[in-house]
């Protein structure tokens, strides 16, 4: 909460204030990101898809969804994970504006994600470039609810997190693996199946 006030002292009146406004009741951004690789230091996005859910709907319409230029070549074991070709990776937008849009387009509304913590770390630096602070969205992690809810279950139990073993324990259907907008769409899936379990969203 300090760090928020400090924040809206400093950027509040500025370009980027909108993103530390109290965020919307009841509404999150489904987030997924594919990369050249695993890590943020060295790997590079190529695309980004988001998806709001509000009202108990996940909103497809209204989703958010770039494909990304790559600074460096990736290889062929990244091809296989993510099946974007570097053909295909070329066509897209420079990374700066595509997460200046996703920026606009989110707001303060709360995010959420499958291991969201690597996301956004591959997104801080250029996030930090554009707004000289860190993004203060609020966020829940898919992977991180389900592990709650099997140790309340299950306690004796190791929780499985596999992306696939979620979507089956919640009867959701996984649609497009490793892409951004089939795993934004399925998170997003697997998020509102948990709520109609009675499990809050946090």
């Amino acid at each position: 909460m300090l760090r928020r006030w400090w924040l809206r002292r400093r950027h509040g009146a500025g370009e980027w204030g909108f993103l530390l406004q109290p965020p919307p009741a009841g509404e999150w951004v489904s987030l997924d990101l594919e990369t050249t690789g695993l890590d943020p230091a060295k790997d590079h996005i190529l695309s980004l898809a988001a998806v709001p859910i509000r009202g108990g709907r996940l909103l497809l319409s209204e989703r958010f969804e770039r494909q990304i230029r790559p600074d460096r070549a990736f290889g062929i074991e990244s091809i296989r994970h993510h099946r974007i070709t570097p053909e295909e990776a070329a066509s897209g937008i420079s990374v700066t504006p595509a997460v200046r849009e996703f920026l606009h387009w989110l707001g303060s509304r709360r995010l959420l994600g499958y291991h969201l913590a690597f996301d956004l770390a591959m997104l801080a630096p250029h996030v930090q470039g554009l707004t000289g602070f860190a993004l203060p969205n609020a966020r829940a992690d898919l992977a991180e609810a389900m592990a709650a809810r099997e140790h309340l279950l299950h306690p004796e139990v190791p929780p499985n997190l596999e992306f696939e073993h979620i979507a089956a324990q919640l009867g959701v259907t996984v649609l497009g693996r490793h892409t951004a907008l089939g795993d934004a769409v399925t998170t997003g899936l697997c998020w509102l199946a948990l709520h109609a379990r009675g499990e809050k969203p946090r």
